[in-house]
């Protein structure tokens, strides 16, 4: 799909949501104590969570309740994300929708809730429980399977290529790793030179994808799986003066790998859907805290865009 139709479908269907959000009646809510949803998220410091914060803010509107939206500015911070959890606990909200930086570390905390009546959802990266009330995100493994084929659409069957990944043992990174192998073991010629963890930090992807051309000059790929990523990959490109003889296939779609698109500096984008994660979050949140039944997993979709 290309890049102007579906920035366009983009801007309709939040005009769409926020005109249904305008029209809802929340004087039901004005005689009786507002509930209260605690929001955490990986790295509130990036465009990806703002939209997601977006989607969640516009959920507390229309569902009345009130939304508080915290999270670490590292995603390698993990304790401080348990920390979080724990004084959400200990504050008594009402249900925590958590966007999890450890599929494991974070499931002891996470238990802790539920054993206090407090209803877990989780958006974007799960978590290794059955306790949690449901997961609301992209399928990672089905977008890492699109990344891959993305990349043989724009640089062939036989090529010499880089993976930038982001955070090990984060469920979506994992998960979409897994998705982005299964997709190139059926291309025999395209060779996986490194895959390499910036940790979502912009500055270290750049530096890692300075120091993989200089290794591989012969590279002909860079296959981004986050923002962060991506982003500092198309950096070093720019900075080297490789743009579109380096090609760079990444994921998400901030203002600025937009524009790399444009320039013809990225050459694809598997794009998600966070508003709808925080929107989604929200509302299976509220639902949960009125004992209403709420979906186990939530597909809120990926699609391929370009030029």
């Amino acid at each position: 799909m290309k890049l102007i139709k579906i920035i366009l479908l983009i801007v309709i269907v939040l005009c769409l949501t926020f005109m249904v959000i305008g029209c809802v009646d929340n004087s039901f809510v004005d005689n009786e104590e507002k509930k209260h949803i605690e929001v955490i998220i990986k790295n509130k410091n990036t465009p990806f969570w703002t939209v997601v914060e977006m989607g969640a803010v516009a959920a507390g509107k229309e569902f009345g309740v009130d939304v508080h939206f915290d999270g670490p500015t590292d995603e390698k911070d993990i304790d401080g994300q348990i920390n979080m959890v724990r004084k959400a606990i200990e504050s008594e909200t009402d249900a925590l929708v958590l966007a999890a930086c450890d599929y494991e570390r974070l499931v002891d905390i996470a238990h802790v809730a539920v054993s206090e009546k407090i209803p877990v959802i989780t958006i974007d990266s799960g978590l290794n429980s059955q306790k949690v009330k449901s997961f609301i995100g992209t399928d990672n493994v089905d977008a890492g399977k699109k990344l891959g084929q993305a990349l043989v659409d724009k640089v062939g069957d036989k090529c010499k290529i880089a993976v930038m990944s982001f955070v090990k043992g984060a469920a979506s990174c994992d998960q979409r790793e897994e998705g982005l192998f299964e997709t190139l073991s059926m291309y025999k010629e395209i060779q996986v030179l490194e895959t390499m963890y910036c940790n979502s930090d912009e500055d270290t992807a750049e530096k890692l994808t300075l120091d993989i051309i200089e290794k591989y000059p012969d590279i002909e790929a860079i296959v981004g799986l986050n923002a962060n990523g991506t982003t500092g990959a198309a950096i070093a490109i720019i900075k080297l003066k490789k743009a579109n003889i380096i090609k760079i296939i990444g994921f998400d779609s901030t203002p600025e790998e937009i524009r790399y698109v444009e320039k013809d500096i990225i050459q694809s984008l598997v794009v998600q859907n966070p508003f709808s994660m925080g929107y989604l979050g929200v509302k299976y949140a509220y639902d949960a805290i009125n004992n209403e039944k709420v979906p186990k997993i939530v597909d809120t979709g990926s699609t391929v865009i370009d030029k």
